[in-house]
């Protein structure tokens, strides 16, 4: 892994943060998750360039909001470190079987991966030490998406929780 991260940094030059650009098409980004609780933990790599919003029903009943935010783990990059998730298994419409991983103690959502054969896994950006810099490229299921949520722009901003009415 450190010879990776170093032959990545002779290609790139950029050691100062997590991210390394392998081509014009391939940005590998090094991603560190854990709950809230900090039960489980675990690490990848991503390519920031592929972290989307899904708007569909499932997402929005799964997370209790509006959408989710997710990045993909590269292949063969997903490592958990530390604690065993609790796992339910969606069957979607397609019939496919969806593992969704989260945290028995704090229920934080974790990740997801195809139940049947898990090699890929979805991170749920959320838990990622590093959620500012994945910043959503594209969105999905945009059909069920509330209405709403398409311009957040002119709500009311409070720094904290202190509305000012």
């Amino acid at each position: 892994m450190m010879q990776r991260q170093h032959a990545l940094f002779m290609l790139t030059g950029n050691k100062a943060d997590s991210t390394h650009r392998i081509s014009p098409q391939v940005t590998i980004m090094n991603v560190h998750g854990s709950c809230h609780c900090d039960a489980i933990a675990f690490v990848a790599q991503t390519d920031p360039q592929l972290t989307s919003v899904c708007h569909c029903h499932d997402c929005q009943k799964l997370t209790g909001t509006a959408f989710r935010v997710s990045t993909p783990a590269l292949p063969g990059t997903f490592s958990l470190l530390r604690g065993t998730p609790k796992v339910y298994v969606k069957v979607a419409e397609s019939g496919s079987r969806r593992a969704q991983a989260f945290c028995g103690d704090c229920g934080s959502q974790l990740f997801t991966y195809d139940a049947d054969n898990p090699t890929a896994y979805g991170l749920r950006v959320g838990v990622l030490a590093e959620s500012q810099q994945l910043r959503p490229t594209w969105q999905k299921w945009c059909e069920a998406a509330l209405p709403w949520v398409q311009d957040l722009s002119a709500l009311e901003k409070a720094p904290r929780n202190d509305r000012v009415r």
